[in-house]
């Protein structure tokens, strides 16, 4: 099970290919998602201290770009598969 190290939270095993947007909510770590998980409103934004995922989806990369937004990522979009 991949290991998330949340910044004033600690850390906490999560299920594989959960969506961390979901993963932090279930760990207690208040986060906005107002479209519901579909890449649409950045309020799920997320900071990466280190080993910030590879993988992004079409929809984040266009949302990102769209919105201006740079060294943020989208928690809805990113599948938990690794610490």
């Amino acid at each position: 099970m991949p290991k998330l190290n949340v910044e004033g939270f600690g850390e906490f095993e999560v299920a594989e290919g959960k969506r961390l947007v979901l993963a932090l909510e279930e760990n207690g770590v208040d986060i906005l998602h107002a479209c519901g998980g579909n890449a649409r409103c950045t309020t799920c934004k997320v900071e990466f201290a280190a080993d910030e995922p590879e993988k992004m989806t079409a929809a984040e990369k266009d949302l990102l770009e769209a919105r201006g937004v740079e060294g943020a990522r989208l928690s809805c979009q990113i599948l938990c598969e690794g610490d």
